[in-house]
């Protein structure tokens, strides 16, 4: 028989916005609905004041037709998606793009920027070479098709255009957004429940969640850090008022996440990484370029862009940045 579990360790914003409050009702009931998305679930619970007059089955409705809308956008397991048409499209074609489409790859970009490429949203013919799209495999690639498809990938070699909403296709290149779409998703059903009325919510998509406001019981939406198994760590409870969350790693499903500048699955000592963002869409792209430098590498830039994150060693334990210490009102390691 266990004792008692000790307390978590709490993290929390470092203010709380006024803002963030409009709206609030203490008599609201919390209700919880969901659905299918990505390939994974999706939840949502929020404060429902009566005075809305909307019940859980027309909330489901939009919030699922709104992210059908992404996956229709930025899905490269749909043919027909915006994406997949892009990367049909010949060289030299200039693609408009949507607005969500416009959001994510100015995001996309910003952080391959920032971390030399170990985020690239432009690694589809490395994806598809490894099995981890729609087109299945029967063994890993060869060092040469691994060449190959490196030759023709790389963010750098796309123009982008926010102004114009145009992405030009340099010829063969195949995007991926799989370490952003999800993130973006989770923020766009907040942002909709937002138009709605419903101020006050948690929505969490596969993992990746985003809070907005409070429970009516005053409380903020708190959202446990899940830990690999086997590894004795301490539990970390972040406070989700308007903050969001997103974990990469090779603890559940392997080593499933791409090195883009190898072209090979980023396999090192670390094991998983957690970023707490004020967007998810960020945390997760931060979560995946994390997971796919080594730990001393992830450490170094999580220090320079003030990332708030936890990484898990398999080797050396677990680090925690100065910006999510900060939040925990601990000294920095």
């Amino acid at each position: 028989m266990t004792g008692p579990q000790p307390a978590p360790r709490i993290a929390v914003p470092d203010a709380i916005d006024p803002a963030a409050l409009i709206g609030f009702d203490p008599q609201a009931p919390v209700v919880q609905f969901g659905g299918a998305t990505m390939g994974t679930t999706w939840q949502v619970r929020a404060a429902l004041p009566p005075a809305l007059g909307l019940d859980t089955a027309t909330l489901r409705m939009l919030v699922q037709a709104r992210l059908d809308g992404i996956v229709q956008d930025m899905s490269h397991w749909e043919p027909q998606s915006d994406l997949s048409r892009f990367n049909r499209a010949h060289a030299g074609s200039v693609c408009a793009l949507s607005p969500d489409m416009v959001r994510v790859m100015a995001e996309a970009l910003s952080v391959a920027q920032a971390t030399d490429g170990a985020f690239d949203p432009a690694i589809g013919r490395l994806t598809d070479l490894w099995g981890l799209g729609p087109n299945t495999v029967s063994a890993p690639p060869t060092p040469g098709d691994i060449g190959h498809a490196l030759r023709g990938s790389g963010w750098t070699r796309l123009q982008f255009d926010p102004l114009r909403s145009t992405l030009r296709q340099p010829g063969g290149l195949w995007l991926d957004l799989s370490g952003i779409a999800k993130g973006f998703a989770v923020d766009a059903v907040a942002d909709l429940l937002w138009q709605h009325g419903l101020n006050h919510c948690l929505v969490e998509i596969g993992g990746e969640c985003v809070g907005r406001g409070m429970r009516p019981d005053g409380d903020p939406w708190w959202v446990d850090v899940e830990n690999p198994e086997g590894l004795p760590l301490p539990r970390l409870r972040v406070a989700l008022h308007g903050l969001a969350i997103a974990t990469s790693g090779d603890y559940l499903r392997g080593a499933h996440t791409l090195d883009p500048r190898t072209g090979y699955p980023a396999v090192h000592s670390t094991t998983a990484v957690t970023v707490v963002h004020p967007d998810c869409m960020s945390a997760d792209a931060w979560a995946t370029a994390l997971s796919v430098m080594g730990f001393s590498a992830a450490q170094r830039c999580a220090v320079r862009e003030h990332v708030a994150v936890r990484i898990v060693s398999r080797d050396n334990g677990e680090w925690l940045s100065p910006a999510l210490a900060a939040m925990m009102d601990l000294e920095p390691a």
